[in-house]
């Protein structure tokens, strides 16, 4: 392997959210995640036109609290799983910790950000981009 090239991600926002710790957190947001603000930077506020409350999303983070140097987990915590490789998982324990979360946008609101739900992800989690969900015909 050759030397590791680095490249810098800027958060557009952070993630406010009644959930503190990672232990607090579901799992997945449809086990009984909340709804959470997305705070935008002012920076990227103007990113946000065209974004509508019943719109589905990918929210993309950097789970900061994730132990960056596991390669392998037992899925779900779960003694009985086997040793998995965490690329293989939804872990937030990984190399490089990118959330992946599918919500759905209740309101847009200026100098606030997005409402969203449901979201996982703890309060203060950096917020790296937003991206449409697209139906299968949109390509």
């Amino acid at each position: 392997m050759t030397d590791p090239v680095t490249y810098a991600l800027v958060p557009i926002g952070f993630v406010r959210s009644g959930l503190t710790t990672r232990a607090e957190a579901p799992r997945q947001g449809r086990e009984g995640a909340p709804e959470a603000w997305l705070e935008i930077d002012p920076a990227y506020e103007e990113a946000l036109d065209g974004l509508r409350p019943g719109a589905e999303v990918l929210l993309l983070t950097w789970l900061h609290q994730g132990a960056r140097d596991v390669l392998k987990v037992r899925p779900r915590d779960d003694p009985g799983n086997p040793l998995t490789g965490v690329f293989a998982t939804r872990s937030p324990d990984r190399p490089n910790p990118v959330g992946l979360h599918r919500v759905t946008v209740l309101d847009v609101a200026a100098g606030k950000g997005l409402l969203v739900r449901p979201l996982e992800a703890v309060d203060g989690t950096p917020v790296v981009d937003i991206k449409p969900v697209l139906d299968s015909a949109e390509g």
